[in-house]
Formats: C-alpha cells, sequence, structure tokens
C-alpha cells in the first residue's frame, strides 16, 4: 500500500498523526481520516485477477455531496491512468470495479497476466483492507521510488474530480514516477503549524506546499497574517527536510474571491502575492498558481474538474522534475522516465 502516512490500531489509513491529535482542528482530523491518493501498487506475474478483501462505512455526510463513484480503479503500467493532460473521462485503461459499504470480497480482473498494476481505493467508503490475493500466479509489491509529500486543501485532495486517479498530485505523481503522499484536507488546511510539524516529521525525499484559498472566507486572514503564517509553516517543513526540493503552489483562480475583500479587507489577489512573498522569502520554488486556470475550469466556482486537475498537474510536473534532478544526484532512488500527465 503506497501513499499511507500513518495507521489506527483496527487498520485503516490516517493522513494525520493520531499522537499529534489534540494539535489539530476538528476539519483536519476529520478529512484525514479520508484515504485520499491511497492505494495499492504491485507486479503481477500470470494472474488474471486479484481478489480484495474489504469493509467499508457508508459515505461521511460532507462525502455523500460528492459524486464520486466508490470504485476500485485498476490501473496498468508505471505511468497508466493519465489521458495525456486531456483531464475527460476516467483515464485511458483505466478499470472500476463498484464497491460498497459492508464487509465484502471482489475480484479486480487484470487485462493481462503480467505487468505492474496500481489499484486506488474507494476513498468515501473509507475501506480498510483485509486481505490482496491473487488467482493464479503471484503477486509482489512495486519497487520503492522516492517519496514525495503533498500539502493542501480541497483541490489538492481532489474533491472534485471524477475519479481519485485523476487528482493532480495522483497524475503528477505518476508522471514523476515518485510516491505521492496526499496531505490535503478538504475545507482546511489554513497553514496549521501543527500540521507543519506533521510535514516535518515524515520520509521525504520532495514536498509541495498549496493553500491560501481557505485564507479569504471559510476562515478570513489578512494579507498580512497569511504572510506570517505561510512563512512560519515553510520554517517548520524546512527544519524536518533542509535539503529536499520544496515547492510552493499559490492559490488557483476563484472568482467570485479575486477583487472581493474578504472580512478582514483582503481580496484573493492580495492573499495570493503574500503566499508567493513568503515562498520567495523561505528560499522555496514557486509555482503561482493564479494564470494557470480559468472560470471554465472550475465546476462550481472553486474546485477544478478533470481537466484543470490535468493542467495543474502538467504545470507540477514541469515544476518539480528539476528538483527531482538533485534528488537523483544525492543518491536517492530512481526516478521512472517522464511522461505527460
Amino acid at each position: 500500500m503506497r501513499g499511507a502516512a500513518w495507521w489506527t490500531e483496527d487498520g485503516r489509513v490516517l493522513r494525520a498523526d493520531p499522537a499529534d491529535r489534540e494539535r489539530l482542528p476538528g476539519d483536519t482530523w476529520e478529512r484525514a481520516g479520508l484515504p485520499a491518493g491511497v492505494r495499492l501498487e504491485f507486479t503481477a506475474r500470470g494472474v488474471s485477477a486479484v481478489e480484495v478483501a474489504y469493509t467499508a462505512s457508508p459515505p461521511s455526510a460532507a462525502d455523500s455531496y460528492r459524486d464520486t463513484p466508490a470504485v476500485f480503479t485498476l490501473l496498468a503500467g508505471a505511468g497508466a491512468g493519465a489521458d495525456g493532460g486531456t483531464g475527460t473521462g476516467k483515464g485511458a485503461g483505466a478499470v472500476d470495479t463498484p464497491a460498497s459499504p459492508g464487509e465484502h470480497r471482489v475480484l479486480v480482473h487484470l487485462p493481462s497476466p503480467d505487468g505492474e498494476f496500481t489499484l486506488h481505493l474507494p476513498e468515501s467508503l473509507r475501506p480498510v483492507l483485509h486481505a490482496l490475493r491473487p488467482v493464479d500466479g503471484t503477486l509482489t509489491p512495486a519497487a520503492p521510488r522516492p517519496r514525495w509529500l503533498v500539502y493542501g486543501d480541497s483541490i489538492t485532495e481532489g474533491w472534485s474530480v471524477s475519479r481519485p486517479h485523476l487528482a493532480w498530485p495522483a497524475l503528477a505523481g505518476r508522471a514523476l514516477g515518485v510516491e505521492t503522499v496526499n496531505l490535503g484536507y478538504a475545507g482546511a488546511a489554513l497553514g496549521e503549524l501543527a500540521s507543519a510539524d506533521q510535514l516535518a516529521s515524515l520520509d521525504g525525499d520532495v514536498l509541495t506546499v498549496a493553500f491560501g484559498t481557505n485564507c479569504w472566507s471559510r476562515t478570513p486572514h489578512s494579507a498580512g497574517l497569511l504572510y506570517e503564517t505561510a512563512r512560519a509553516f515553510l520554517g517548520l517543513v524546512r527544519r524536518g527536510h533542509p535539503e529536499a526540493p520544496l515547492l510552493v503552489v499559490s492559490p488557483v483562480v476563484r472568482p467570485d474571491a479575486e477583487s472581493a475583500p474578504n472580512a478582514l479587507g483582503a481580496t484573493l489577489e492580495e492573499l495570493r502575492a503574500a503566499v508567493e512573498r513568503a515562498a520567495v522569502d523561505a528560499g522555496a520554488e514557486l509555482l503561482p498558481g493564479g494564470g494557470l486556470l480559468h472560470a471554465g475550469h472550475l465546476v462550481d466556482g472553486v474546485h477544478p474538474g478533470d481537466a484543470g486537475h490535468g493542467i495543474l498537474a502538467q504545470a507540477v510536473t514541469s515544476a518539480l522534475r528539476k528538483g527531482l534532478g538533485k534528488v537523483l544526484a544525492r543518491g536517492h532512488l530512481p526516478v521512472a522516465s517522464p511522461e505527460a500527465s
């Protein structure tokens, strides 16, 4: 299983440190129970199908509003599921197998008996996996890869994509050949310093931080407050990862907020500038988010759909490739050949 940062005692994936629970806001903790981006990666030899034994819960009140179907999605090949950057459909070569709440065993048929495969989970059901068994043949874990830690809000979590594997961290991670650990928290991710400490504590070779949109309305910040918050957040992350490439993605477009002041008088345009200034002052690489998407990429005026996530993935992939070269030069694990997101 890849992309899992922490675990509960009963085998559930957590995306926040349970030992640090008391310092986390409730919204962050609630989203940490969703296994966003978590998947199984394995190599099959002579296998016609895999049997997955799991127990799943009904979607939470928040997740019941999402359009993402409850399915296991199988991708064949190290970079499969990327669709050439168009973001349309569920991704080339992706095969869905329905999932439902309760205790079940499901057969996922492989398109070929040999090869590398990735199996994304039905995230909204927060499943506990009990077993993965081959029908004929053998399964072995996929080879380890450099680890990419990605912190952000609902856009990073993949709130509005049609399938979890089409969220921009998943797309970019496959294109770069890294193990993506998705630490995106819908409705949260305000640069809490407890989250910065947790990010600093995790093993990681490359890091990306993408937050600020929720600082316009959900928990209003002034530009000065957001600058200091982002600067402190990045400083704590750097304490745990002094040499790792660190990319900051500033907020993408949100038409209703760009020039409208929030309760503290800050527009999203001003908040974006504050994040960008903090990134530069912290010595991080910066990917300005304001010009990457337009209103037509947003499904609800805030969140991008599949096409928007594809564009974000391409931009992040391009921005990170230079940093990954530095990781290789320091003798870390090999990175797969680049391919389009």
